[in-house]
């Protein structure tokens, strides 16, 4: 799987905090085919060691598992209406960049691994990507033109079916990673799955948000939604990475209910 190691000088790395780099050097394992680390660690690690695993993984299985019984009417509803809008898959699963633990405590270390999320499609059936890739690449760049600065997401996508734009809207297309999340590959609370071509343009200091499961909310998604600049986005998962707690958990679950309501940069 890799290619050997890399040593990356983190004294040399762009970073915005002191403390997103260890002052020394430290070998990544690098993937044959990209750039990407084979393996991250966050800057600072305050969880208890096992114990807050424990409580999250708990959580994750509990609610995904009610949410998924409790919604099924509605899911079922959902598909009924994406069949009978446009030719294709009720369920759209697309190649993201996840993360598994290897360790406890100070000694944690996150393994990068690809995994199949699942949505809800909202676009029309095989889509070309590369519209989106593009998007990203200027995104991350800071080069969105100024009526295009609604985040990672695309506005005015030519791709999104008409059921698609009310599902993107609501995010309820978001809803079968619930599966994802008893699956083990998610949480419901972390940082925001992304492609590997996202990844691929990341500065090193960026890498450290991958050090945590990918989850259906996060902290960028209650304070801003998708309007946050991708420095910004960065910035607070690198937050909830280093801060991670089942209370943390908790506290972004209760602030996505009025998020989600309100809208606030879905689309």
């Amino acid at each position: 799987m890799t290619a050997g190691l890399r040593t990356v000088d983190t004294k040399q790395a762009t970073r915005p905090h002191p403390y997103a780099w260890e002052e020394h050097r430290v070998n990544l394992a690098i993937t044959s085919r990209s750039r990407i680390p084979a393996i991250v660690r966050a800057a600072t690690d305050q969880r208890a060691p096992g114990h807050n695993d424990i409580v999250k993984r708990g959580m994750d299985i509990a609610l995904a598992g009610a949410g998924l019984v409790i919604l099924s009417p509605l899911l079922l509803i959902i598909a009924i209406l994406i069949k009978l809008d446009s030719p294709g898959p009720v369920i759209f699963a697309q190649e993201r960049m996840g993360a598994r633990p290897r360790g406890r405590g100070p000694a944690r270390v996150w393994e990068i691994r690809p995994f199949h999320m699942y949505k809800f499609r909202s676009m029309v059936h095989n889509a070309d990507q590369t519209l989106h890739q593009a998007h990203i690449a200027a995104f991350a760049s800071g080069q969105l033109a100024p009526d295009r600065r609604a985040g990672f997401k695309l506005n005015g996508d030519p791709r999104i079916t008409r059921v698609g734009r009310i599902l993107r809207s609501t995010s309820l297309d978001e809803l079968p990673q619930l599966v994802n999340v008893l699956k083990g590959d998610m949480s419901l609370v972390g940082p925001r799955p992304v492609p590997r071509y996202e990844v691929e343009l990341y500065q090193p200091w960026q890498f450290e948000r991958l050090a945590a499961l990918p989850g259906i909310t996060g902290l960028w998604q209650v304070t801003g939604r998708a309007a946050l600049p991708f420095d910004e986005m960065i910035q607070l998962d690198l937050e909830y990475v280093r801060s991670a707690s089942a209370w943390l958990d908790v506290k972004i679950l209760v602030r996505t209910i009025p998020a989600v309501l309100r809208g606030t940069g879905a689309g």
